[in-house]
């Protein structure tokens, strides 16, 4: 198989195992919602986003600085996983035992300090696992990365069941994410050994190397992190548990969304460090086309499409005490929109090895933003933190966008995105007429018009198509 359709057809798996997970995360949004409420989702809420601070704090930039060396030196394929491993399992051990003490000093609610001891669990998992997606995204093995994350999300979701039925308390929910991201890893881990072998080692000359090529991408990831979640932070701290809450459920319809963006952006990265360092810039300039292009298929309709239909999704995720977090929805998903081409383009940087550079870029960000937050939530409340997020990433993949573009020479057509615009204008007018209709014939109205005009105004590239057929015989015989 070439390297197009390798991609191609890994891409597929993941498009199609999105699907399948980002439908079972709903579904868990909308139980954990109903059993908690809008005040014990705020406690929920409160809770994970402060155990996302320590799981940046354990990141150390291992996983891009991974996959850029798996792509240069994929003959010691076996050494650098094992020390990125071995570096990644020693800083989530920290962040284990440091989150729980840090917890006790706060003036939290004793459910939301015992929710972060048991959570800190399920961080764990999530940050090792990181290491492991980075193998198979370098050895193009994402069907292993869908399963893995298919059985932790049916796992997630039995848990979530039995808990809300059971035992829905705020302690107990986030003891169901443990399980589910724990199963996760351990699937992730047993199909990583068929690719690479990996022990438990700490290898001198590649740790410098991971943490010279890798500190200023955890500068960065700190950087991001202040505008990432000190809205929810700010928010628990100045407003009462219900609003974090409502914030929270609309928050968490972004999370749930921007995984895809994620993983694709990873699964890119190896290819554009290969072709940047081998100087092809022709096949650099053609892998970000098709990118771009790609993402902007999914995140336009996204954003054009929520204001109409942002009460029902919030009434389906969390019933109708939650339908007050449509307005911060609607304004959420725009940042899901910029977050879909910053990842894509953060990642680029590190390929490009311009890390560095883009460090001013994060941290004038991240001061502005921590500088608004504080200045408006408190006055402002969720809107407030929904605004000057989506501020914040339209301004980061922007300047993404551009220093890649300055260190690569590469350019991209940018007319295929007002088709895609247009099919979008017609999936709104769709939308905008039908107001009675209940949320699931309103959603197919939109797939079939956005799908007939992307069509219509040739909007997919003929010669993709013309070569699925072929991919899919192929597929099959391998």
């Amino acid at each position: 198989m070439s390297l197009t359709q390798k991609l191609a057809w890994n891409s597929g798996v993941q498009v199609a195992g999105k699907i399948a997970s980002t439908a079972l995360g709903f579904v868990v949004i909308a139980i954990v919602a109903r059993a908690l409420g809008p005040s014990g989702s705020g406690h929920y809420y409160t809770a994970f986003a402060f155990l996302q601070v320590f799981g940046v704090l354990a990141d150390l930039g291992l996983y891009i600085v991974l996959l850029k060396k798996l792509a240069e030196d994929p003959q010691n394929a076996d050494a650098w996983s094992s020390t990125a491993f071995t570096v990644r399992l020693i800083t989530a051990l920290g962040l284990v035992v440091l989150a729980p003490i840090v917890a006790l000093f706060t003036n939290y609610a004793s459910d939301i300090k015992v929710g972060i001891a048991i959570g800190a669990i399920s961080t764990f998992a999530i940050v090792v696992n990181q290491v492991l997606v980075g193998i198979f995204q370098r050895g193009m093995q994402m069907g292993k990365v869908v399963i893995a994350e298919l059985v932790g999300r049916v796992v997630l979701l039995a848990a979530t069941a039995l808990v809300a039925w059971l035992a829905p308390t705020v302690p107990w929910v986030i003891a169901a994410v443990a399980f589910g991201a724990v199963a996760n890893l351990l699937v992730s881990f047993w199909f990583s050994r068929r690719l690479v072998h990996i022990r438990l080692q700490l290898d001198r000359a590649r740790f410098w190397v991971f943490v010279r090529e890798g500190w200023p991408v955890a500068l960065s990831v700190a950087f991001n992190l202040i505008y990432f979640k000190a809205d929810t932070l700010i928010l628990a701290a100045t407003h009462p548990a219900s609003v974090v809450g409502l914030y929270g459920q609309a928050y968490k319809v972004l999370e749930v969304l921007i995984t895809f963006p994620a993983m694709l952006a990873g699964l890119l990265t190896p290819l554009l460090a290969a072709a940047f360092a081998q100087q092809d810039r022709e096949r650099f300039a053609f892998i970000l086309q098709r990118a771009v292009h790609g993402l902007a298929l999914l995140a336009l309709p996204l954003a054009v499409g929520t204001p109409f239909i942002a009460r029902d999704v919030m009434r389906l995720t969390g019933g109708e005490a939650f339908v007050d977090g449509a307005p911060a929805l609607t304004v959420l998903m725009l940042a899901t929109a910029a977050i879909f081409f910053g990842n894509l383009f953060a990642n680029t940087v590190v390929a490009v090895g311009a890390q560095r550079r883009m460090l001013w870029g994060y941290a004038a960000v991240a001061v502005g933003a921590l500088t608004a937050y504080l200045l408006t939530i408190p006055t402002h409340g969720m809107m407030a933190a929904a605004i000057v997020r989506v501020v914040s990433e339209f301004t980061i993949a922007s300047v993404a966008i551009a220093l890649v573009l300055h260190v690569s020479g590469a350019r991209f057509r940018v007319g295929m995105l007002g088709r895609v615009a247009l099919a979008c204008a017609v999936m709104a007018c769709g939308l905008w007429a039908t107001p009675s209709w209940t949320l699931f014939p309103r959603l197919g109205l939109a797939t079939v018009l956005y799908g007939a005009m992307l069509f219509a105004f040739r909007a997919i590239p003929h010669e993709l198509l013309q070569s699925l057929p072929q991919r899919f015989r192929y597929a099959r015989r391998d």
